[in-house]
């Protein structure tokens, strides 16, 4: 363990090991293309980094392992996937199928991503706007800060964002890998995160449906209010739903999608990867279990349902049935952020707007 960790996103505690894994199928045109790049790069990384404790390259045949691709949720070829001492990052290679390329992705993973700092002073100066969660070694292990108060011994603290945001220890052991990772993934990864092109395709990996923010860029009240919201109400579905945010200028045709346009935000949607639905109104969020219930909604099938054949009778008032005209909500959005069949080809392609 280094002596200070700084994290943006997520914490990497001393990680040594990269293991870079190409799935294919050896029927596969593209994998078979993607063989002698891939082989040709591990001969570069291989002259940079000699020791196999620094960086594995490693290929499965997914015809003859598929439990091997089930394992590890393979359902596209080739794909290239990122191990740190044998935990599957989530974010994979997406990068350009070329042999500079993924070299370079190589060396990038190589920057180690802890700073060292020697004093106080120096702690008590990191960018309050990013997390940043930071561990004390005493005294008598090498350079770094001692016991000196709230960091000492073998403390983490958390920082969050915010000059002013009282910090949080980690009382765990840091004997404990698995503890102190998931304290510091829980720190570190923000409840409600942004969207964008560049993360979009392996959010809609995850699976999960997208519970979105759609704001003004500069609408950080309507963000702040958002993500109380959901810390307050929606903590339990977290792992059931995404809770997301998203640029509502560069998000345009979400939008379009369900008859919405920048001037109407702030606004709030669901995407199932089906359909997509819309919260009735953004100062609903003063509603106690209101965007609780919303979500409650998707999970039981009540907004689906809803959508197509109009309010459900316990809903309605007396003779309101029969007026009733069946709806049908608008098709997913994000859904076109997953991979196509026609993805995966050596040359790297830029994404089109949504």
């Amino acid at each position: 363990m280094k002596n200070v960790s700084l994290c943006v996103t997520h914490c990497h505690f001393g990680f040594t090991l990269l293991r870079l894994n190409i799935f294919s199928l050896h029927r596969c045109r593209f994998s078979q293309m993607l063989h002698p790049i891939f082989e040709e790069a591990s001969n570069i990384v291989r002259e940079e980094f000699p020791s196999t404790h620094q960086v594995v390259f490693a290929r499965v045949d997914c015809d003859q392992h598929s439990d091997i691709a089930q394992r590890y949720r393979i359902n596209k070829y080739p794909t290239l996937k990122l191990f740190r001492n044998g935990m599957m990052m989530k974010r994979e290679y997406r990068g350009q199928r070329s042999v500079v390329a993924i070299a370079d992705f190589i060396r990038q993973q190589q920057v180690d991503p802890v700073k060292e700092l020697l004093t106080m002073e120096e702690a008590n100066t990191v960018d309050r706007s990013k997390r940043n969660i930071i561990a004390s070694r005493p005294s008598n292990h090498s350079r770094g800060i001692h016991s000196n108060g709230r960091v000492g011994g073998d403390n983490m603290i958390y920082k969050p964002v915010g000059e002013n945001v009282p910090d949080m220890v980690y009382l765990g052991s840091l004997a404990s890998f698995d503890l102190a990772y998931a304290w510091a993934q829980d720190k570190c990864v923000p409840l409600v995160r942004e969207i964008t092109f560049e993360n979009g395709e392996e959010l809609t990996e995850e699976g999960l449906p997208f519970l979105i923010l759609f704001h003004i860029n500069d609408d950080t009240e309507s963000l702040e209010k958002f993500q109380q919201e959901v810390a307050r109400q929606l903590i339990s579905e977290k792992g059931t739903i995404n809770f997301l945010h998203a640029d509502c200028e560069k998000f345009r045709h979400p939008l379009l999608h369900i008859q919405k346009s920048p001037t109407d935000c702030p606004v709030i949607a669901i995407d199932s990867f089906r359909h997509m639905y819309v919260f009735p109104d953004f100062k609903d969020l003063n509603i106690p279990g209101k965007l609780k219930q919303f979500v409650l909604d998707l999970h039981s099938g009540k907004l689906h349902r809803e959508f197509h054949h109009g309010p459900d009778p316990t809903n309605s008032t007396p003779g309101q049935e029969e007026n009733e005209v069946a709806s049908s909500p608008p098709k997913s959005s994000f859904q076109k952020l997953a991979p196509s069949e026609t993805r995966y080809t050596i040359l790297s392609r830029d994404r089109d707007e949504l």
